[in-house]
C-alpha cells in the first residue's frame, strides 16, 4: 500500500527573507523532501533563493483556494493536539514562517489562523518550535504514526561562540538518537555572527 502524500506549507509571515530563515527552510526542505514543500507569500526577488528547496509562490496559501477540510493549520493557540490517528484526513499542513520571540507573540493566529474559518487548527504541544522543527514533528505524526509522547524533546539548547561565550536558544527541540535536532548551518550561522 502506498504511503499518503502530504504536503508541508510554509507562509512566510516575515518582512524580509531573513538568513535564518533560509537556513530554517532549507532544512525544512531536507526533511520532507523538495517535492512535499511549498513556500507561499514569497516576494518576487526571493523566489529564485527558495526555487531549488521547494515549490514556490508570491500568492499567500489564502489566495491558493485549497479545500479548506483537507487543511490542518499548525497553531501554538489551538485547543487540540495533532493526534497520528486524524492525521490522514488533511492533504496540507501549514506552518506560519515566523522567526520565534521569547516570550511568543503569538502571531499564527491572528496573520494565519483567522483566514481559515472552516480550517480545522491544531497544536504540538504548548512550548516554542523553530519552524523547521515543528514541520519535523508534524512529519512524525503524520507520515509515522508517531504521537508526541513518542518523541524526545529536551527544553532549550546552548550554543558555544567562543571561549567564554555562548548563546541560548529557548526553544523546543526534539531528540534524534538523543541530540537535539538543528541544522549545522544555522549553528555556524551562529557562531559567526557577533549580534542579531
Amino acid at each position: 500500500m502506498q504511503q499518503k502524500r502530504y504536503i508541508y506549507i510554509i507562509e512566510h509571515l516575515e518582512p524580509e527573507l531573513f538568513k535564518w530563515c533560509l537556513i530554517e527552510y532549507k532544512n525544512i526542505s531536507e526533511i520532507v523532501g523538495k517535492s512535499n514543500l511549498w513556500f507561499t507569500n514569497i516576494r518576487e526577488k526571493d523566489k529564485s533563493k527558495l526555487s531549488k528547496h521547494g515549490k514556490v509562490f508570491e500568492k499567500s496559501v489564502k489566495e491558493l483556494g485549497l479545500d479548506q477540510k483537507s487543511v490542518c493549520i499548525l497553531d501554538p493557540e489551538a485547543e487540540k493536539e495533532l493526534s497520528p490517528e486524524e492525521s490522514n484526513k488533511f492533504d496540507y499542513y501549514i506552518f506560519g514562517g515566523i522567526l520565534g520571540d521569547n516570550p511568543p507573540r503569538k502571531r499564527t493566529s491572528p496573520e494565519l489562523s483567522v483566514f481559515f474559518p472552516k480550517t480545522e487548527k491544531r497544536n504540538i504541544g504548548k512550548s516554542q518550535f523553530s519552524t523547521d522543527n515543528a514541520v519535523y514533528v508534524v512529519k512524525q505524526i503524520a507520515e509515522n504514526k508517531k504521537g508526541l509522547s513518542d518523541l524526545k524533546f529536551q527544553q532549550g539548547i546552548e550554543i558555544k561562540t567562543g571561549k567564554h561565550d555562548s548563546i541560548q536558544l529557548p526553544y523546543l527541540y526534539p531528540l534524534i538518537n538523543g541530540k537535539p535536532q538543528i541544522s549545522k548551518e544555522l549553528i555556524k550561522f551562529l557562531k559567526n555572527k557577533q549580534n542579531f
